[in-house]
């Protein structure tokens, strides 16, 4: 039954662990670029968020490596600190205090982000995906220069490569068994590859650039170590691991929130071993040379929206990157950035998808607000900024409800048979979002849970979506559930779900 799961598992893993490996090979080099360290580091760390990061992880669609929103700090932390060296001492700090942060159960602080600020960024990274893609697209530097002119050889090979990306997503290609099977990706690279060769020429401005090592030696050079002696001694080391610990940890909490919610089996990650694994991810870092890594969106998303279904895309696609520096780096460097600023548009898109504003908008003003100023917050300032006026937001218009015991519950037994009944408080909270979380994981296999919202006149989205992924769930655990006044419109084949009966009062 194990090998059954494992090859069906396997046969969606791997073409999506491609598409991230396509998606994190630039981010990676990118980031390192921009945080001011050797190329190889961010490669290093993707490396390590795949493989370290998500075997120790239970995210099975969330992806870890180098982080943007840690570049500038990164930046700045190497220049104060006297060296790239003696920073990868405050990486090793860094991950060790998360190690204890996993430990002592620091990651409950995930469950107090409302839904509408976590779907507002990844709708505001989708905005700034698409936006920063667009030199990459038309073939300039920057967007100063696209005022000069556009490289049309490297617009065409962008307008190639959406074309295959779209088609390839398409009903009829999806029916065709063998064409399904071969990732859109992986073609709009190859005949990337093959167009900037034989017909349409670019510069190697325009082309992915990695480090070539010609020899075992020049390779292992091309990894730095921590400086202990340096680094240990320095107080401005401990206060640098301690604002990337704090940062990275958040950083990473809100992608585990936003992976869940985007996963269809609606699986729950434990925040607290996600913690843990990040910790032991930064410090092996720290020791070879990487930069920090935390849970990223963008390639936890490409891996949902490419069809992940475990954690062994996330490990296989580190996996992809150590075996495409080791073995191919000279056949990477001939892959035109224009192809692989094609699939981040259609990743920028899906996550900032006009379908979202519109449910949004629907679901009322007090969603739809914090939603949007965390949007503008996270495109006019950085991601940390963007995140924090958006909660803040969410605060006080939950301010204004009083707010009051989320529940009332009473537990039973008639034989064997547990039986719970959860009364809903007149107003129920995101704050509520950890306890109601908390008590239904707990209910037990085979039980009868009663949830009984006749009293309340306030109930918060993201304690609806806790009840019907709990819902979801039940069938599973063979649990009998009864809802009184809270219709969860839960069908299946346009048909209610066998093990749901719900009740008006």
């Amino acid at each position: 039954m194990m090998d059954t799961k494992f090859k069906k598992s396997f046969k969606k893993d791997f073409p999506a662990s491609i598409v991230v490996f396509l998606v994190a090979l630039p981010l990676c080099l990118g980031i390192a670029l921009a945080s001011g360290a050797p190329l190889y580091s961010g490669i290093i760390s993707g490396i390590i968020g795949g493989v370290v990061v998500g075997t120790l992880s239970n995210s099975a669609l969330g992806v870890s490596g180098p982080a943007a929103g840690l570049a500038v700090i990164v930046l700045n932390a190497i220049t104060d600190l006297g060296g790239f060296e003696i920073f990868l001492v405050s990486v090793i700090l860094a991950g060790l205090i998360q190690l204890v942060m996993g430990i002592l159960k620091a990651g409950i602080i995930a469950y107090y982000f409302p839904s509408s600020v976590i779907k507002g960024m990844l709708a505001g990274i989708g905005v700034l995906i698409f936006y920063k893609q667009i030199p990459n697209a038309l073939g300039a530097i920057n967007f100063e220069a696209i005022k000069s002119g556009i490289t049309i050889n490297v617009a065409i090979i962008t307008t190639i490569s959406l074309g295959i990306l779209l088609f390839w997503q398409t009903k009829f290609i999806q029916k065709i068994g063998f064409l399904a099977m071969i990732p859109g990706a992986l073609l709009a690279v190859a005949v990337g590859i093959l167009l900037q060769l034989f017909a349409l020429p670019i510069n190697t401005d325009f082309l992915v650039k990695i480090p070539v090592a010609t020899s075992p030696a020049e390779f292992f050079n091309n990894f730095t170590f921590p400086n202990f002696s340096q680094g240990l001694s320095n107080p401005d080391v401990y206060t640098t691991a301690i604002v990337i610990a704090v940062v990275a940890s958040l950083e990473t909490l809100l992608c585990v929130e936003a992976s869940d919610k985007q996963d269809p089996l609606k699986r729950t990650t434990s925040t607290n071993k996600e913690l843990i694994a990040q910790g032991v991810g930064n410090m092996c870092a720290g020791f070879i040379g990487g930069l920090p890594v935390t849970q990223v969106i963008v390639r936890s998303s490409a891996n949902q929206q490419a069809g992940g279904q475990s954690k062994l895309s996330t490990i296989l696609h580190g996996i992809l990157l150590f075996i495409s520096i080791l073995l191919i780096p000279t056949l990477l460097n001939k892959i035109p950035l224009a192809t692989l600023a094609a699939i981040l548009l259609i990743v920028g898109y899906k996550l900032a998808n006009p379908s979202t504003f519109k449910k949004m908008y629907q679901e009322g003003l007090d969603q739809f607000i914090p939603f949007v100023i965390t949007i503008v917050g996270i495109v006019a300032t950085d991601l940390l900024m963007g995140i924090g006026l958006g909660i803040a937001v969410a605060i006080f218009i939950i301010l204004r409800n009083n707010y009051k015991v989320p529940y009332f519950l009473e537990k039973t037994n008639k034989g064997e048979v547990a039986s719970y009944f959860i009364e809903l408080s007149e107003d129920v909270t995101f704050l509520n979002k950890a306890s109601v979380l908390k008590v239904l994981d707990k209910i037990p296999e085979k039980s009868q849970v009663t949830i009984n919202a006749s009293k309340t006149q306030f109930i918060h989205l993201d304690i609806i979506e806790i009840i019907q992924d709990f819902a979801i769930k039940a069938e599973n655990k063979e649990i009998k559930l009864t809802l009184i006044d809270l219709d969860l419109k839960l069908h299946k084949h346009d048909k209610p779900l066998p093990h749901i009966n719900v009740v008006k009062s």
